[in-house]
């Protein structure tokens, strides 16, 4: 059988704030040189240490919507009153080129992107519990008591969505977690397409 030229995997990675998706995402992209983070559209200001075009592209709302009117993301949403939207330009040039492209996105743009590419790989990152949940948001010190509370009832609604996810990894130790989100990518290069 002769070998053809892959084309690069969606991996959705979703996850409540502060469960460790992001610090996941950061370790499987230096681990894996074949798969690379997607780099999100956000009208968010930047938090300190952030770098346009590393963690996002910081764009004003009114370039937001005008994107979005052109149709140029593959996914978009409104989040905490800031927009993020995932460019399809970015997506579809590196699939192309056969790398795999990590997503690290909510729930609602995660399903989006699943609805547009239903062989995307969906992955959801969860703490062992809500109560160390709410102590890593804590101890992170990047939100107001309001925020947290906000991002808490939120994470409530996100777990309702886990039947919509293939995978479900509990991040307890972040080792542990970035080693089983690894072993799930590597078996999609074993996956069987099947046609329905």
């Amino acid at each position: 059988m002769k070998k053809k030229s892959k084309k690069g995997k969606i991996l959705i990675v979703s996850a409540p704030s502060g469960a460790g998706k992001t610090s996941i995402c950061d370790a499987i992209v230096k681990k894996d040189v074949n798969t690379v983070c997607s780099v999100s559209a956000t009208t968010r200001p930047p938090r300190v240490g952030e770098t346009n075009g590393i963690e996002y592209f910081f764009i004003s709302e009114s370039k937001f919507k005008a994107m979005a009117k052109d149709k140029k993301f593959a996914e978009w949403a409104e989040v905490f009153g800031n927009f993020y939207g995932t460019p399809k330009s970015f997506l579809n040039k590196t699939l192309k080129s056969g790398k795999n492209v990590l997503l690290d996105i909510d729930v609602q743009g995660g399903i989006n992107i699943k609805k547009q590419y239903p062989e995307a790989c969906m992955i959801f990152i969860m703490t062992p519990d809500i109560k160390t949940l709410e102590k890593r948001l804590r101890t992170r010190n990047k939100d107001s008591d309001k925020v947290i509370k906000q991002r808490l009832s939120n994470a409530k609604k996100e777990i309702s969505y886990l039947p919509e996810y293939e995978y479900l990894v509990i991040n307890d130790e972040l080792e542990k977690a970035v080693e089983s989100v690894m072993i799930i990518i590597k078996s999609l290069e074993y996956k069987i397409k099947k046609t329905k």
